[in-house]
């Protein structure tokens, strides 16, 4: 019995386990179940509001404009070089922050500022689409719509005191939508000399940032205000026509775009301002620049208690590209502490304007360049100016371009008469290529000063160097030629240890400008006084309007 219990017992557990396969082959096969029901679409033209404000953020641009381009090969190429993007931008990301806290340090017993750690993490940005223009102008431009939902991890360590401060930015979100120039185009790699990056609208920012290791963007309130400042200060700087400017091919490789006249602005009254003070007045004053230009901004005296200031103030600005810059006017209420408040602003093409006609313009002042931004439409005053833009003259615009460094060449003598030379308005260009064997006592971290009546230009810093290359360029705008006078460049070293800046002079040398009048220019390379064996390269240029 007990041998054909068990027989039976196999037997049984084999036929039930074949009928049990076949049955659930054939449920699984033929059976459809009666509560499953087959998905229903909808065209986009079907969907309600709320349906459609769900859809939208995540439909890309080249869906939603025909004239935005699916970039899916970009992307992929991001997405493969961004480990390496990664890394290198370290370095980037150091040279650009250690300076401003070096001006940190000292400042509230700060001791110093150090990154611990720079990683962009492993999420890459996305390019939902790109836009690119076609124009008569020798540059390439494009807007492209970027996405960047990021896992970055940069800690910076603060030490006050004894105490050692933990600061981390994590978790960070970006939505921008730039415009990118290359410009101008030029026949050596990379073909373009500079990138311009402007913003078409204000950018959405979203981060995390724990000191101590406590999220402080959950304090009530404080999120919300670290937003709109930094999207008030990005847009400040870089909304169009504001620009950022990055230069990619040094001067001494190709021609840098060189001034060709000068813009004579007269600031002559502002009309019904808006009242900011408590007794509903202002103390409005006036800043001037011209876009893509980094020369310091231009600004008129303050008026205390007005909203119908009167200024007829004159300024001189160095025009590059007369056809694609723009004048900015900005108005400022002067407020003795915080930050002054911007009454409102405007901009003026330089192409509409004539060589050599002075143009009366009454401006209506906006808020701001956002067209589609509706306070716009708030009135905020008027102001009045007048503008006047000479080209320089051909003969003393026609000199050759950057030469090789520390390469002579005999100036140039122009053809025009001693008494043209004497006479009129013009701009004094002084170009610092660079110097050689400087030495201190010190330490070496040479940096260029220029200084005539009285004003002051400084270049870059190159730190530990004996050789220093700085290719820079200053002006400076004069209403006579300086006959009489002398420019002095002098090569200076400074360091900054535990709060305390060291200064040291490394030579300078004097130059008469009689001859730079005379001639239209002068590019020598001088032995610089206090120096053994220090010497330094510099072209000066004459130009007349």
């Amino acid at each position: 019995m007990g041998f054909l219990s068990t027989f039976f017992g196999i037997f049984g557990f084999l036929v039930g386990s074949l009928i049990g396969i076949v049955l659930g082959f054939y449920l699984f096969i033929y059976a459809e179940p009666e509560h499953v029901e087959d998905p229903k679409g909808k065209a986009l033209d079907k969907l309600d509001t709320t349906e459609m404000q769900d859809l939208m953020p995540e439909i890309p641009w080249w869906v939603k404009n025909p004239d935005y381009e699916r970039v899916d090969w970009l992307n992929k190429f991001i997405h493969d070089m961004w480990p390496f993007i990664d890394k290198a931008s370290h370095g980037t990301i150091r040279s650009i922050a250690e300076p401003i806290f070096a001006d940190y340090i000292g400042m509230c017993k700060i001791e110093s500022i150090e990154f611990e750690k720079i990683s962009l993490g492993t999420l890459s940005p996305t390019i939902h689409g790109l836009k690119v223009y076609e124009t008569n102008e020798s540059e390439l431009v494009m807007e492209p719509a970027i996405k960047w939902a990021g896992n970055p991890d940069i800690l910076v360590t603060v030490k006050l005191s004894s105490l050692r401060i933990l600061i981390q930015l994590v978790d960070i979100q970006i939505e921008a939508a730039p415009r990118i120039t290359l410009k101008p185009l030029v026949p050596t790699f990379p073909c373009f000399t500079n990138i311009v990056v402007s913003l078409m609208e204000k950018p959405q920012v979203d981060f995390g940032l724990k000191v101590l290791g406590g999220d402080v963007m959950s304090i009530p309130g404080l999120y919300r205000y670290v937003q709109e400042t930094i999207k008030k200060q990005v847009s400040s700087l870089y909304l169009w026509p504001r620009c950022l400017e990055i230069p990619i091919l040094d001067a001494s490789t190709v021609a840098a775009k060189k001034p060709v006249g000068i813009l004579h602005v007269r600031v002559v009254r502002a009309m019904k301002l808006l009242k900011m003070d408590l007794l509903g007045l202002s103390d409005p004053y006036v800043k001037l620049s011209l876009s893509g230009d980094r020369l310091p901004t231009k600004k008129t005296t303050i008026k205390k208690k007005t909203l119908y200031p009167e200024w007829n103030e004159n300024f001189k600005l160095i025009v590059k590209e007369p056809q694609s810059q723009f004048l900015l006017i900005d108005v400022y209420d002067w407020d003795k502490v915080g930050a002054h408040d911007r009454l409102g602003m405007q901009v003026y093409p330089l192409k509409l304007l004539n060589a050599n006609e002075t143009k009366e313009l009454t401006l209506d002042l906006l808020k701001s360049t956002d067209i589609t931004d509706l306070h716009n439409k708030k009135q905020r005053g008027q102001i009045v100016l007048e503008l006047r833009y000479a080209p320089f003259r051909e003969d003393s615009a026609s000199f050759s371009g950057p030469l090789d460094r520390f390469s002579r060449k005999a100036s140039r003598i122009d053809t025009k008469s001693s008494s043209e030379s004497y006479s009129g308005a013009g701009l004094l260009s002084v170009t610092v290529y660079g110097a050689e064997d400087v030495e201190g006592s010190r330490h070496n971290n040479p940096y260029a000063l220029i200084i005539f009546r009285g004003e002051k230009r400084k270049s870059k810093m190159i730190r530990r160097t004996r050789d220093p290359a700085w290719n820079e360029e200053f002006q400076f705008t004069l209403d006579e030629p300086p006959v009489s006078e002398k420019i002095r460049v002098e090569v200076m070293s400074k360091r900054t240890r535990f709060g305390l800046q060291s200064k040291e002079s490394l030579g300078y040398v004097e130059i008469n400008l009689a001859d730079v009048v005379n001639n239209g220019r002068m590019n020598e390379k001088y032995h610089l006084i206090d120096s053994k064996y220090g010497q330094i390269h510099v072209e000066l240029r004459w130009k007349t309007v």
